[in-house]
C-alpha cells in the first residue's frame, strides 16, 4: 500500500490539484467558468489575428486613398505649373514685343521717310554658304523682291529674294552671295561687306573687303551702309572684331560681328519705301 502511488502519479496529481486551484482562483477573479476560459483561450489569439488584419486593411485603404489624393494633387500642380510657364512665356513675348515697338518708334522718329511692314519669321534655312529666313508676309502686304529687311534698331537683316502672296524669303547678311556697300564709322573707309566668313573656329562673321592697305582699323568700330537704291544710308551692319591683309597683300579687310543676331530673331521689318535722296 505504501508504494501504491508511484512518483510519476504523484506528480500528476500535484499538478492537477495546482491547476484546479489556479482555475478556481482565476474563475473567482474573472467570473468565468472553465468552459468560458477554454473558449476565451481559443478565441483570443483569433481575435488578435483578426484585429491585426483589420488594422493592416485599414492602413492599406488609407494608403491607397492617400496615394490617389496625392496623384490628383500632383496632376493639379503640374497643370498649374504648365499654365504658369505659359503665362511667363507670354509675358516675356509681350515684353520683347514692347521693346521692339519702342525701338521702332525711335527708328521712325529718326527716319520719318521709312515705310515698314512688320513680319514674323516662320522658318530658317542655311548651308555652308547660304542663309535665309522665311517670313509670314508677302505680296499681299506690299512686299516685293529687292526690298531690305531690318530690325527695329535699324540693323540690316538681309534682302528679300523671293515673294509669294503671303510669305517671302529673305537672304540674310550671313549669305556669302550678298554684297553690301559699307562705310567704317570712325575713319570713313568704304568697302564691300559679304557674309558667312569663318576664322579660328569662329563662324557667322561678316567680311569687309577692299580697304586701303594704310587703313587704321579699330576693334568695335561700327560699320554701316553707305546708301544705295536698296539699302538706305546709316543702317548698322556690324562691329569690327579683327583685321588683316587679303591674299594680294595690297588691300586690307576687316572682320565684323553682325549687328543683327540672326539666330535669335523673331520679327523683322521690311523697308517698302524710303527717300533715297
Amino acid at each position: 500500500m505504501r508504494h501504491y502511488f508511484s512518483t510519476r502519479v504523484r506528480i500528476v496529481l500535484v499538478v492537477a490539484v495546482l491547476l484546479a486551484v489556479g482555475l478556481a482562483v482565476i474563475s473567482n477573479l474573472t467570473g468565468l467558468n472553465l468552459p468560458d476560459m477554454v473558449v476565451q483561450g481559443v478565441l483570443t489569439p483569433l481575435r488578435t489575428g483578426v484585429s491585426k488584419l483589420t488594422d493592416q486593411a485599414e492602413q492599406l485603404y488609407s494608403y491607397m486613398f492617400r496615394y490617389e489624393a496625392l496623384a490628383a494633387e500632383n496632376a493639379a500642380l503640374k497643370e498649374k505649373l504648365a499654365q504658369m510657364e505659359d503665362d511667363a512665356r507670354l509675358a516675356d513675348s509681350v515684353s520683347r514685343e514692347n521693346d521692339r515697338l519702342r525701338d521702332l518708334l525711335d527708328l521712325k522718329d529718326a527716319h520719318e521717310d521709312y515705310e515698314l511692314v512688320d513680319a514674323y519669321i516662320i522658318a530658317w534655312g542655311s548651308t555652308d554658304w547660304t542663309s535665309t529666313l522665311t517670313i509670314n508676309r508677302g505680296r499681299n502686304a506690299g512686299i516685293e523682291e529687292g526690298m531690305c529687311a531690318i530690325t527695329a534698331n535699324g540693323e540690316v537683316v538681309g534682302l528679300v529674294t523671293q515673294v509669294g502672296s503671303n510669305y517671302a524669303v529673305v537672304k540674310t547678311v550671313l549669305d556669302s552671295s550678298l554684297g553690301i556697300s559699307a562705310t567704317m564709322a570712325s575713319s570713313g573707309y568704304n568697302g564691300m561687306v559679304q557674309g558667312n566668313y569663318s576664322t579660328g573656329g569662329r563662324r557667322g562673321l561678316l567680311r569687309m573687303n577692299y580697304l586701303p592697305s594704310s587703313a587704321v582699323i579699330r576693334n568695335n568700330d561700327q560699320v554701316f551702309t553707305s546708301g544705295s537704291t536698296v539699302y538706305p544710308r546709316d543702317l548698322i551692319l556690324g562691329y569690327v572684331v579683327d583685321a588683316g591683309f587679303d591674299d594680294t597683300g595690297v588691300a586690307k579687310f576687316a572682320l565684323l560681328e553682325p549687328a543683327a543676331d540672326i539666330d535669335t530673331l523673331e520679327q523683322v521689318f521690311i523697308l517698302t519705301a524710303y527717300n533715297a535722296g
